[in-house]
């Protein structure tokens, strides 16, 4: 996918080995923290976390980073009435700063759903409508003319036609969740920011062990690794991880293929390229059954 053309995501795996993939996953953005265009990070790119997931004929978006205005242009200009199903992780800015720019918003034959995790008492419209006030965007939520409906998940499951979801709270600042997304036996598990060391040691095992079965042998996990181990020792608490610690992660819950995500904003191509090289041949080293590779804007994913 080329941010500046808006085109669609090539395929770069298909893990179920057929012509109609249960769930089609094309990546919108996969930086963290802050977007970071520029030549050096065109190859796995600038735009920050937007999935877009295909269930047959279902829509789901999750994460509403910067990646989500190219896939609203894509959207609309495939079909005049869309619907689709947005799931937020949480509300920080990386992970919501697309939405006033996604256009179905402004297309009144749109159907929206935007489904998201709680925080203490603010409920998602009113964090929705928040973020587009006078002091923070210029056009107000009045603006919004599609059929927008809004609800909470902050723990449990989901299903309604095509569409299975899970939810799960991880470790990050605020109500921070991660999401299992099923369809006719494939999974895909998307966790983009999480921290998985640091934990008080006397609860350490207990939610190292829930985590690991919410995830268990799933078909795909992209997974927060922002840091590598020694830039981890002065980011403790940051609420990410590193790209060891997700590999160890992904080998102990049986995944099938793992994708690094959340790349730091200052991570050049090069040396990420670097990185993901060096844990592959760790990951054979150790006899890790999985593939390993970092997830990139344009990639599609299909399972």
């Amino acid at each position: 996918m080329d941010p500046a053309t808006d085109a669609a995501p090539k395929v770069t795996s298909e893990a179920s080995g057929s012509a109609q993939p249960a769930i089609r996953v094309g990546c919108w953005g996969a930086r963290g923290s802050i977007p970071a265009p520029g030549p050096a990070t065109a190859q796995y790119g600038g735009n920050t976390p937007c999935l877009e997931v295909r269930l047959g004929d279902e829509l789901v978006i999750v994460d509403a980073g910067t990646g989500i205005r190219g896939l609203g242009a894509s959207i609309l200009a495939e079909q005049d009435a869309p619907r689709a199903s947005i799931f937020l992780t949480h509300f920080h800015w990386d992970h919501i700063q697309g939405f006033p720019f996604f256009q179905p918003l402004y297309n009144p034959a749109s159907s929206l759903r935007i489904t998201a995790p709680k925080q203490l008492d603010l409920d998602v419209q009113t964090l929705f409508a928040g973020q587009m006030g006078p002091i923070y965007f210029p056009v107000p939520y009045e603006a919004v003319t599609a059929q927008v409906e809004f609800g909470h998940l902050n723990e449990g499951s989901l299903e309604e036609g095509e569409l299975s979801i899970s939810a799960m709270r991880v470790r990050h600042p605020s109500y921070t969740v991660g999401y299992r997304i099923e369809r006719a036996g494939k999974s895909l598990v998307y966790i983009p920011d999480n921290e998985l060391a640091g934990h008080d040691p006397a609860r350490f095992k207990e939610a190292r062990q829930r985590l690991v079965n919410f995830i268990g042998d799933t078909d795909v996990l992209i997974h927060d690794s922002m840091f590598t181990d020694e830039e981890y020792s002065a980011k403790i608490g940051w609420g990410h991880s590193t790209f060891r610690q997700t590999l160890e992660l992904a080998d102990e819950a049986g995944v099938k293929r793992l994708f690094f995500f959340h790349h730091a904003p200052d991570r050049e191509d090069s040396e990420l390229s670097q990185i993901v090289a060096e844990r592959r041949d760790e990951a054979a080293s150790r006899g890790f059954g999985f593939k390993v590779d970092a997830a990139s804007e344009g990639d599609e994913i299909l399972i």
